[in-house]
Protein backbone atom coordinates (compact mmCIF):
# COMPACT_ATOMS: atom_id res chain seq x y z
CA UNK A 1 0.00 0.00 0.00
CA UNK A 2 0.83 3.94 -0.52
CA UNK A 3 2.98 5.79 2.20
CA UNK A 4 0.02 7.58 3.64
CA UNK A 5 0.46 11.10 5.36
CA UNK A 6 -1.95 12.81 7.62
CA UNK A 7 -1.18 16.83 8.66
CA UNK A 8 -3.62 19.49 9.13
CA UNK A 9 -6.19 20.71 6.70
CA UNK A 10 -5.05 24.11 5.51
CA UNK A 11 -8.16 26.94 5.41
CA UNK A 12 -9.23 26.17 1.82
CA UNK A 13 -9.22 22.88 2.80
CA UNK A 14 -11.02 23.13 5.29
CA UNK A 15 -13.83 25.69 3.60
CA UNK A 16 -14.44 23.15 0.83
CA UNK A 17 -14.34 20.31 3.06
CA UNK A 18 -17.05 21.56 5.51
CA UNK A 19 -19.23 22.63 2.46
CA UNK A 20 -19.14 19.04 1.21
CA UNK A 21 -19.11 17.00 4.37
CA UNK A 22 -22.51 19.46 4.98
CA UNK A 23 -24.22 18.22 1.86
CA UNK A 24 -23.46 14.98 2.65
CA UNK A 25 -24.65 14.85 6.11
CA UNK A 26 -27.69 16.26 5.05
CA UNK A 27 -28.24 13.78 2.24
CA UNK A 28 -27.88 10.51 4.13
CA UNK A 29 -30.00 11.97 6.92
CA UNK A 30 -32.74 12.48 4.06
CA UNK A 31 -31.80 8.95 2.54
CA UNK A 32 -32.21 7.51 6.46
CA UNK A 33 -35.59 8.95 6.81
CA UNK A 34 -34.74 11.24 9.09
CA UNK A 35 -34.81 14.57 8.01
CA UNK A 36 -37.30 16.21 5.64
CA UNK A 37 -35.06 17.23 2.04
CA UNK A 38 -36.83 20.84 2.28
CA UNK A 39 -34.83 21.80 5.27
CA UNK A 40 -31.95 19.23 5.91
CA UNK A 41 -29.33 21.50 4.53
CA UNK A 42 -29.73 24.34 7.08
CA UNK A 43 -30.51 22.00 9.89
CA UNK A 44 -27.26 20.07 8.83
CA UNK A 45 -25.69 23.66 8.93
CA UNK A 46 -27.37 24.42 12.63
CA UNK A 47 -25.92 20.98 13.83
CA UNK A 48 -22.14 21.78 12.68
CA UNK A 49 -22.03 25.38 13.71
CA UNK A 50 -22.77 23.96 17.10
CA UNK A 51 -20.10 21.56 17.08
CA UNK A 52 -18.02 24.56 15.59
CA UNK A 53 -18.75 27.51 17.29
CA UNK A 54 -15.00 29.03 16.17
CA UNK A 55 -14.84 27.01 13.18
CA UNK A 56 -11.39 25.31 12.35
CA UNK A 57 -9.93 26.64 15.17
CA UNK A 58 -12.60 25.06 18.03
CA UNK A 59 -10.66 23.50 20.80
CA UNK A 60 -10.56 19.82 21.10
CA UNK A 61 -11.25 19.77 17.05
CA UNK A 62 -8.83 17.64 15.20
CA UNK A 63 -9.34 18.49 10.81
CA UNK A 64 -6.71 16.50 8.90
CA UNK A 65 -5.99 15.70 5.31
CA UNK A 66 -4.55 12.52 4.36
CA UNK A 67 -1.85 12.59 1.05
CA UNK A 68 0.09 9.97 -0.59
CA UNK A 69 3.56 10.22 -0.10
CA UNK A 70 3.48 12.20 -3.27
CA UNK A 71 1.36 14.62 -1.90
CA UNK A 72 -1.80 13.90 -3.65
CA UNK A 73 -4.77 14.30 -1.13
CA UNK A 74 -6.68 10.70 -0.47
CA UNK A 75 -9.13 11.77 2.32
CA UNK A 76 -9.60 13.46 5.30
CA UNK A 77 -10.53 12.86 9.18
CA UNK A 78 -12.61 15.44 11.21
CA UNK A 79 -11.77 13.74 15.36
CA UNK A 80 -13.18 14.89 18.02
CA UNK A 81 -10.70 14.98 21.18
CA UNK A 82 -13.92 15.11 23.53
CA UNK A 83 -17.22 12.96 23.29
CA UNK A 84 -20.32 14.85 22.31
CA UNK A 85 -22.30 13.45 25.14
CA UNK A 86 -19.79 13.47 27.22
CA UNK A 87 -18.62 9.78 27.60
CA UNK A 88 -15.14 9.87 29.81
CA UNK A 89 -12.21 8.80 28.18
CA UNK A 90 -13.15 8.62 24.89
CA UNK A 91 -12.80 10.55 21.63
CA UNK A 92 -15.40 10.99 18.80
CA UNK A 93 -14.70 10.35 14.97
CA UNK A 94 -17.34 12.63 13.33
CA UNK A 95 -15.96 11.90 9.20
CA UNK A 96 -13.81 10.15 7.55
CA UNK A 97 -13.73 9.76 4.15
CA UNK A 98 -11.16 8.30 1.39
CA UNK A 99 -11.88 9.60 -1.87
CA UNK A 100 -13.92 7.54 -4.53
CA UNK A 101 -10.95 6.97 -6.55
CA UNK A 102 -8.32 5.70 -3.90
CA UNK A 103 -11.20 3.64 -2.31
CA UNK A 104 -10.86 0.22 -2.06
CA UNK A 105 -6.95 0.00 -1.42
CA UNK A 106 -6.52 -0.24 2.04
CA UNK A 107 -6.36 3.31 2.73
CA UNK A 108 -9.34 3.76 5.11
CA UNK A 109 -7.88 1.07 6.88
CA UNK A 110 -4.61 3.09 7.16
CA UNK A 111 -6.96 6.49 7.77
CA UNK A 112 -9.06 4.72 10.22
CA UNK A 113 -5.75 3.63 12.08
CA UNK A 114 -4.07 7.13 12.06
CA UNK A 115 -7.19 8.62 13.83
CA UNK A 116 -6.87 6.02 16.59
CA UNK A 117 -3.43 7.35 16.52
CA UNK A 118 -4.17 11.02 16.90
CA UNK A 119 -6.95 10.05 19.00
CA UNK A 120 -4.11 8.16 21.21
CA UNK A 121 -2.31 11.19 21.36
CA UNK A 122 -4.94 13.68 23.28
CA UNK A 123 -4.99 11.41 25.26
CA UNK A 124 -8.03 9.11 24.50
CA UNK A 125 -8.35 5.79 25.68
CA UNK A 126 -11.29 5.00 23.22
CA UNK A 127 -12.66 6.24 20.28
CA UNK A 128 -16.11 6.27 19.14
CA UNK A 129 -17.99 6.61 16.01
CA UNK A 130 -21.44 6.43 14.12
CA UNK A 131 -21.99 4.77 10.55
CA UNK A 132 -25.63 4.62 9.17
CA UNK A 133 -26.81 0.80 8.88
CA UNK A 134 -27.19 1.01 4.97
CA UNK A 135 -22.88 1.32 4.94
CA UNK A 136 -22.10 -1.95 4.59
CA UNK A 137 -19.29 -1.00 3.25
CA UNK A 138 -18.00 1.30 6.04
CA UNK A 139 -19.81 -1.33 8.84
CA UNK A 140 -16.96 -4.18 7.99
CA UNK A 141 -13.98 -2.00 7.92
CA UNK A 142 -15.26 -1.03 11.67
CA UNK A 143 -16.15 -4.23 12.63
CA UNK A 144 -12.97 -5.64 11.28
CA UNK A 145 -10.52 -3.08 12.92
CA UNK A 146 -12.22 -3.99 16.25
CA UNK A 147 -15.04 -1.48 16.59
CA UNK A 148 -18.42 -3.23 18.46
CA UNK A 149 -21.66 -2.20 18.45
CA UNK A 150 -22.15 0.19 21.32
CA UNK A 151 -25.74 0.90 20.76
CA UNK A 152 -28.04 0.44 17.63
CA UNK A 153 -31.52 2.30 16.64
CA UNK A 154 -33.20 0.20 14.41
CA UNK A 155 -36.59 0.96 12.62
CA UNK A 156 -39.15 -0.93 10.23
CA UNK A 157 -41.42 1.06 7.81
CA UNK A 158 -44.82 0.93 8.90
CA UNK A 159 -46.41 2.52 5.38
Amino acid sequence: MADLRVRPMTGDEFDAWREETLRAYADEQVAAGVWDAADALETARRQQAALLPDGRGTAGMRFLTATLGDGTPVGVLWLGLTHPRGTRDCAFLYDIEVRPEHRGTGLGRALLAAAEEVARAGGAGALELNVFGGNARAVRLYSSAGYTVVTQQMRKPLR
